[in-house]
């Protein structure tokens, strides 16, 4: 019986199922435990994964195929590069402001966000390879149309009428929202997104579908209630409050994850979340008595 629904985010092509769900369920689990004391088995929670048709297919070369500052796309790759860029710089002294002349080798203008972001320690480990793959699969979500179908239908055969909450992270709150409109026949289900960049105007916001109409999105009629949770220093969530492009119906909380902002593990281990996802838990037991 799966109670609980995970969707995970960006740059998962070369994992399972399994291999994350072995990830994520001890921090889910820990969430639960700080917060109300509760556990879920594991055979309740499922994992809705899609990160393979990310995957590269095979070529001659060893690992992957190499990507640089050349290679980034006009358009939402290039700006949402440039976003993370600023954010980074807002939030870290040693992150090189977009608007101060450039010191570095080379004008380019993607390759000076690229060198910025590798001296943040939200992009610290990354290589430009992995930021630009990031970027890049963000672009491909949104403008190639069998994909995003094919991630959504990856979601929505994990959705049973025994579930009831969806826990989603980074890209996957988007393809969680887009999926969640197509449920009608799943009511009274639980949302929690962590670490979302669902209202980001112009790179995100505006291209959800359905589309928002004068600013506000509209409201995925399955879910009952949302809460989402973002840290101040997450890049990705670039707004960290929901409720002013979705409604006040979302609770926005704020957490702080340390070092690893966006990483899901310390965003499932916080009290806020596990509270978030128990509520759901026990509203719905509760319903049933």
């Amino acid at each position: 019986m799966t109670r609980i629904v995970l969707v995970h985010g960006i740059a998962q092509e070369v994992k399972g199922p399994e291999t994350l769900l072995a990830d994520w369920y001890p921090a889910l689990s820990d969430g639960l435990a700080l917060a109300v004391g509760m556990r879920v088995e594991r055979d309740e929670v499922s994992m809705a994964f899609y990160g393979d048709v990310f995957r590269p297919a095979g070529h001659r070369g060893l690992g992957a195929p190499e990507l640089d500052a050349s290679d980034v796309k006009d358009g939402l790759e290039r700006e949402l590069l440039l976003q993370w860029w600023q954010s980074a710089s807002e939030r870290e002294t040693h992150v090189a402001d977009p608007a101060a002349r450039a010191r570095l080798r080379t004008p380019h203008l993607v390759q000076r966000a690229l060198d910025a972001l590798s001296h943040s320690s939200f992009f610290a480990g990354l290589s430009e390879r992995m930021m630009i793959a990031s970027a890049r699969q963000v672009r491909r979500y949104f403008t190639e149309p069998d994909l995003r179908s094919g991630i959504r239908d990856r979601i929505a055969q994990r959705v049973t009428r025994e579930t009831e909450v969806i826990v989603a992270h980074s890209l996957g709150t988007v393809a969680a929202y887009e999926t969640l409109h197509a449920l009608p026949d799943c009511p009274n289900l639980t949302l929690v997104t962590l670490g979302s960049p669902l209202a980001v105007r112009n790179l995100i916001f505006d291209r959800l579908t359905p589309r928002p109409v004068n600013g506000l999105a509209r409201w995925p009629a399955p879910v009952k209630r949302w809460t989402n949770i973002a840290d101040a220093g997450d890049v990705v969530a670039l707004a960290k409050e929901l409720a002013p492009s979705f409604g006040h119906r979302v609770r926005d909380l704020r957490v702080h994850n340390g070092s690893e902002a966006h990483d899901v593990r310390p965003y499932l281990t916080a009290r806020e979340t596990g509270q978030a996802i128990a509520e759901a838990l026990r509203s719905d037991a509760a319903d049933l008595s």
